[in-house]
């Protein structure tokens, strides 16, 4: 069949979609986009969805609303996707993805009252780009002899990118975080307001968060999570395994729509009508300007992704990279099978097939080298080439998924409570 007469026939409703009414959550952040403009642009309907976008305050929230069968699916920090298949903070509950909703679009930000003892403290590590943590190193050990309490660092949940960028990025100074820092857990629209009150020093979150506490010069962003990893993987659109079981058809359909969407916001001049859809009480609910300066980031790269650099793709590498990073930190204390946990949560398949409906490339491999390319490439093993951005680690390491444990021996801290020599069965 034509490729085109295909879409059309989806496009009509021919195919059996088992649910049309759906209930999706997310968190105010800039990276829901595309969830909204599947929504505002009609993309959820043209294939046969009809679409309650809920805006729930917390991933907590998130995660026991899929668990309750109240939410269908929901925008999800992409290591919560493993940490609920493990059972790992509440009961257990295997989930699947097959999209990613984005890359980047994270930062680190300091108040400005912490940002000028840095700048006291080591002004050298300060200057250029990426920032290191080493000002920040040369304060903590200042304050512990001076006697002063650790530093409060916010998270927006235990198992999150945030958490594990916060954690890689302190632990290449010489910071252990779970003894030199106390980390909080707060949800994202909360972050400014804590620290502006004075009760964090500092945060991990993604934008606007970021962006607003510059506008109102309250914080002063250390660093991005493009700094920390190019082109990193972030949000993931969640839904229970049971449920895909149950509605493939739909699923299949929601993907399509989410394809579309993202293909629409990331497109050339889009962003400012981005900003404007999504700022709004019933989405972010944070000022245009800042959110327009978020999703512009100036072109550094800093910005989120949507579609570009095969954004939607659920890469089997990034899943493997972010639970090695679990285990590196004992969030997982027992050895596990890596890379069939990574397939079991990540469905690269399942986005294969939607993307095709949709006549949208897709990568044709689930794994590669991560933090390998210093500029732009193009990935050729596609249905059709794909423009890519660079990765690389801001520490300068690569990540080879086949190589785990030789990776993590790099790693080997005090807080590592899993043993090197065990990591032998993860691959």
């Amino acid at each position: 069949m034509d490729p085109r007469l295909r879409i059309a026939a989806h496009v009509a409703g021919s195919e059996r979609i088992e649910k049309r009414r759906l209930r999706i959550g997310f968190v105010p952040l800039a990276d829901c986009a595309p969830l909204v403009f599947a929504k505002e642009r009609g993309y959820f309907r043209r294939h046969g969805l009809e679409v309650e976008l809920v805006r729930e305050v917390s991933w907590a929230t998130v995660r026991d609303k899929v668990a309750a069968g109240a939410l269908d699916a929901a925008q999800m920090l992409a290591p919560m996707t493993f940490a609920s298949a493990l059972g790992l903070g509440g009961r257990e509950l295997p989930l699947c993805t097959g999209h990613s909703l984005g890359l980047g679009g994270n930062a680190i930000t300091v108040s400005e009252a912490l940002y000028r003892r840095l700048v006291d403290a080591n002004p050298e590590a300060l200057i250029g780009r990426p920032v290191s943590a080493l000002a920040l190193r040369d304060l903590i050990e200042r304050d512990r002899g001076a006697g002063r309490p650790p530093l409060r660092f916010g998270i927006v949940f235990p198992h999150s990118t945030h958490d594990l960028e916060l954690r890689y990025w302190l632990a290449s100074a010489g910071i252990d975080p779970e003894r030199d820092l106390s980390l909080r857990v707060v949800p994202p629209p909360f972050m400014v307001q804590r620290l502006e009150e004075g009760h964090l020093d500092g945060y991990c979150v993604g934008e606007p968060w970021n962006a607003l506490a510059a506008d109102r010069r309250s914080g002063h962003t250390l660093i991005t999570k493009h700094e920390i990893w190019n082109y990193s993987p972030e949000k993931v659109l969640g839904v229970s395994e049971e449920w895909i079981d149950r509605h493939p058809f739909t699923h299949r359909a929601l993907l399509r729509a989410l394809l579309e969407a993202a293909a629409y916001v990331d497109a050339p001049g889009h962003r400012l009508e981005v900003a404007h859809t999504i700022a709004g009480e019933s989405f972010v609910d944070a000022p245009v300007g800042a959110l327009h300066r978020a999703l512009a980031a100036g072109g550094t790269g800093a910005a989120p992704v949507f579609h570009r650099n095969a954004a939607t793709h659920p890469w089997i590498s990034h899943a493997m990279w972010l639970l090695s990073q679990m285990l590196r930190w004992g969030y997982i204390e027992k050895p596990i099978d890596v890379r069939g946990l990574a397939r079991r949560v990540y469905r690269p398949d399942l986005h294969r097939e939607a993307a095709a409906d949709v006549g949208l490339p897709a990568p044709l491999v689930d794994e590669k080298l991560e933090g390998v390319h210093g500029g732009a490439w193009v990935i050729e093993e596609a249905t059709a080439p794909i423009a890519m951005g660079p990765d690389r680690f801001f520490d300068g390491l690569r990540f080879d998924p086949d190589r785990i444990p030789e990776y993590l021996e790099r790693f080997a801290i005090s807080s590592l409570r899993v043993r090197i020599d065990e990591l032998a069965e993860l691959n």
